[in-house]
C-alpha cells in the first residue's frame, strides 16, 4: 500500500519534461505541509495532499 509519490510519479501525473521540475513541485508542496506543521519526507508527497492540490488528476490504480 502506497502512501506517499516520489518525484518520478509526479513527473508522469503531470506530463512533466524533467525530472527536476517534479522535485521543485514536490519540494513547494512540502514546505506548505511543513508550515502547516506536519512532518515531511523529503523527496515525496503524501497522496492525499498531492490530490488536493491537483484534484483533477486521477489516481493511479491500486493506491489508497
Amino acid at each position: 500500500m502506497k502512501h506517499f509519490y516520489d518525484s518520478k510519479d509526479v513527473m508522469q501525473l503531470l506530463s512533466l519534461n524533467t525530472i527536476r521540475t517534479a522535485q521543485l513541485r514536490i519540494q513547494a508542496m512540502n514546505e506548505e505541509l511543513k508550515s502547516r506543521g506536519y512532518w515531511i519526507e523529503r523527496g515525496k508527497v503524501p497522496i492525499q495532499f498531492f490530490h488536493e492540490k491537483y484534484p483533477f488528476i486521477k489516481k493511479v490504480e491500486g493506491v489508497v
